[in-house]
């Protein structure tokens, strides 16, 4: 049987009468398609990459200024507090008082050094409903402006790790959402091979019923003429039997493999499926050290091999920065200023200046720090000799997958001869056989031959669309289309 051009599909003979007319015909291009827009599996990489999509837009928001407005509207307070009074005593007095309060911060993250750099501005009103009624029971306070920077000194930034590791994620992410549509791919070629191997299994037990029946009317008149042996006429019985009892069993198999492929594609209607063989071999060269060039640079893993080993870098930084001498910068100054009138707490403002150095200096810690940093040590050593491996590994498959892909493809041709020849020896068997030139036994063995040769193509075919698909997931690569899959994002 010669091959096709590609994008062609031969369907499968149909048996006069034994079609629905609202039968949907599906090829295997078409139940991929529905697969990568209407399946489970498609909404469930989607979610995971709508996901990461926002992690993503947080982690790029922490370079970016944040604005906020808090307040407190308002703090009211009626009751018995202790109060310090001007001689240094506490006593307990009766308090009735409202505090409000707002304040409007901007905050900056400083990616270079991972300090925080943040201007504030606040005005605070107190009312004091304990005051004589002549005597103003409000009073304010404000805060023009103020700026504040809090550095830690010495501790590893983990705003610089992010800035490397961040779009890393996000990047094999989004090639990991493109390999899950070959994964899905992979899935719907496997269902339609599945229900096809059980369509193929029922049009070859509807034909045996069909050529047994006729061959065991042809045998009864011929017995009657006695020409053939009651023992070949039993046997032709015997063959009408298994026959029939074999399409009961590939009515059930049709069934069950119908189900599982319309509830993997989301198909709502009871309408018949019928899929054609994807008979048409795409014909093109695949060269290992091509294929293995864009593997590493299109897959998932090798982002996330480098991520992986950033984030070693990382822990081993932060073990380092945490073992030694740990120091906390703060610095403020500002513009502050007090008064009973709103007008006049922004007028001649005072200076406000704070700084605060905090050191935290490990003594004696009996081999806790040296540990931790041994346990980071040995913990990076091991991550490096893991990815080595698990890169080994990855070229590894990517050119046994290419072999097989080769192989299989190789093989889809020999099984092609195979059914042609079988097909044409099992009609001239029975032309023989109606001839007389052979006996039933003989004839037994050509439709088993046919069947079986048939049979044989269509698994042979299946395993060459499983390896097909996977060459494309494995390297994220076209050949056919000669370009990457490399998708428009769905949002």
């Amino acid at each position: 049987m010669a091959f096709s051009a590609a994008g062609q599909t031969k369907e499968l003979p149909l048996l006069d009468g034994q079609e629905d007319p609202n039968t949907r015909r599906l090829s295997l291009v078409e139940v991929i398609k529905m697969a990568k827009e209407l399946s489970p599996s498609y909404q469930q990489a989607l979610t995971q990459l709508e996901n990461r999509t926002w992690q993503y837009q947080t982690y790029k928001s922490n370079y970016l200024p944040q604005l906020k407005l808090n307040a407190t509207l308002p703090d009211y307070t009626k009751s018995i507090n202790p109060i310090v009074q001007p001689s240094g005593n506490i006593e307990f007095r009766r308090q009735h008082v409202a505090t409000t309060y707002t304040e409007l911060a901007l905050s900056q993250n400083i990616g270079l050094t991972g300090g925080v750099v943040s201007v504030n501005s606040n005005l605070k009103r107190i009312d004091d409903f304990m005051r004589p009624s002549n005597v103003s029971r409000h009073s304010y306070s404000s805060a023009p402006a103020v700026v504040t920077l809090s550095q830690p000194i010495f501790r590893s930034n983990y705003l610089k790790w992010d800035r490397r590791i961040e779009p890393l994620r996000y990047e094999e992410a989004k090639r990991s959402f493109w390999e899950e549509m070959e994964r899905i791919s992979i899935r719907a070629t496997d269902l339609y091979f599945s229900q096809l191997q059980s369509q193929i299994g029922f049009d070859i037990a509807s034909k045996n019923v069909a050529n047994n029946d006729t061959l065991f009317k042809i045998a009864q008149a011929r017995f009657y003429q006695a020409k053939i042996s009651v023992n070949e006429l039993l046997q032709l019985e015997l063959s009408l039997l298994t026959s029939r009892q074999s399409l009961e069993q590939a009515k059930l198999d049709i069934e069950t493999s119908t189900l599982r492929l319309r509830s993997y594609l989301g198909i709502t209607d009871d309408y018949p499926i019928r899929l054609s063989t994807p008979d048409a071999i795409p014909q093109f060269e695949v060269n290992e050290a091509f294929a293995l060039e864009q593997a590493k640079e299109n897959r998932s893993r090798m982002v996330g091999l480098k991520r992986e080993e950033l984030e070693a870098e990382r822990n081993m930084a932060q073990a380092e920065g945490d073992a030694g001498v740990n120091a906390n910068l703060y610095l403020q100054y500002g513009l502050v200023q007090q008064s009973n009138s709103v007008g006049e707490v922004y007028q001649d403002p005072s200076e406000q200046q704070r700084v605060v150095m905090t050191v935290s200096v490990p003594i004696m810690d009996w081999g806790r720090t040296k540990s931790k940093l041994g346990t980071a040590r040995a913990n990076q050593k091991l991550v490096k000799a893991n990815l080595e491996q698990q890169r080994a590994n990855f070229e590894q498959d990517v050119y046994l997958q290419i072999k097989r892909f080769k192989m299989l493809r190789e093989q889809m041709k020999i099984a092609q001869q195979a059914n042609g020849l079988a097909e044409r020896r099992f009609l001239g068997a029975r032309d023989r056989y109606l001839s007389g030139k052979i006996g039933i036994l003989e004839l037994n063995q050509a439709a088993t031959e046919r069947d079986s040769a048939r049979r044989s193509y269509v698994s042979n075919l299946r395993n060459f669309w499983d390896a097909y698909y996977n060459v494309r997931l494995q390297t994220l690569y076209d050949f056919e289309m000669n370009q990457p899959l490399v998708l428009p994002l769905p949002f």
